[in-house]
């Protein structure tokens, strides 16, 4: 049973180091990676099969960065949880470290898949998730999707595919981190999606929504979604907030690829951590 108290800290713990992380660098994806906080923490400190002493072991759950661009979050998360130490994340996009803007699967523990070319994580996913069928394996593929690049067409061959009647794939989880913005503009601004979740029904997955910030939704949802996989690919739509966590960022493009100053740092760690730093 999920601790649900535990996952919100482990969220917050996540959100300082996504703040800290990309204030150092000067650089980063904030509005993005503070929306798949909650999302992350879910998998990799509940739902997932990983351990951080045996990262490459055979037998565990993998997971693709499909919005490869949000690795503070990912970087952060995957730091908390013991992969690596926390102090390679104050070197983020520096030269000469192993955390660079998007993730390298040949550099960094727990890195599943190198991503950053939007649209491509889940035609990965469904390779992963063919390939461990092939081997006998039974793990889960999960994909973290965004929501600006769903409009990428490549995702869409790779929805079909994965679910159609006679190639229907199991094991495959989509999640789709729906927090309505992208780089210059609301989403449904730049490309309507309309409804996401009857989409993918159309096209053969069982599709699951909620809230992507409500942890006992997100957990009781990504359990679910874990057992239905097992009879075909299953995506969660998960409704966010970009920016999420530091209310002057909340829902505003403006700080989809922006690095707070000192005194935005300052507030946001301030809000943050309840009043006291």
């Amino acid at each position: 049973m999920a601790d649900i108290t535990h996952l919100k800290e482990q969220a917050r713990q996540i959100r300082l180091l996504i703040l800290k992380t990309i204030h150092n660098a000067g650089v980063g994806h904030t509005g993005g990676s503070l929306s798949e906080a909650d999302i992350l923490t879910a998998l990799f400190f509940h739902i997932m099969n990983v351990n951080p002493e045996k990262p490459d072991m055979e037998g565990r759950d993998r997971f693709i960065l499909s919005k490869g661009h949000a690795t503070p979050g990912y970087y952060s998360t995957l730091a908390h949880r013991g992969f690596f130490s926390t102090e390679l994340l104050d070197g983020f996009d520096s030269l000469g470290s192993i955390l660079q803007g998007h993730p390298d699967m040949v550099k960094i523990p727990g890195v599943d898949m190198s991503s950053g070319s939007l649209g491509q994580g889940l035609s990965c996913g469904l390779g992963m998730s063919m390939a461990g069928r092939l081997r006998g394996l039974d793990f889960h593929t999960y994909v973290l999707i965004g929501d600006g690049e769903s409009a990428e067409g490549q995702n869409w061959e790779a929805i079909l595919y994965s679910g159609a009647a006679n190639t229907r794939v199991s094991r495959l989880i989509a999640i789709v981190d729906y927090n309505d913005v992208q780089l210059a503009s609301r989403t449904d601004e730049a490309v309507a999606m309309g409804d996401m979740a009857a989409k993918y029904r159309t096209m053969g997955w069982t599709a699951l929504e909620c809230d992507g910030h409500d942890m006992e939704d997100l957990v009781s949802t990504l359990e679910q979604a874990r057992i239905k996989s097992e009879q075909g690919p299953v995506a969660v739509i998960a409704k966010t907030v970009k920016g999420k966590g530091v209310s002057f960022m909340e829902g505003r493009y403006q700080w989809h690829g922006k690095a707070p100053n000192d005194d935005e740092y300052e507030k946001a760690v301030l809000e943050l951590s309840g009043g006291s730093k």
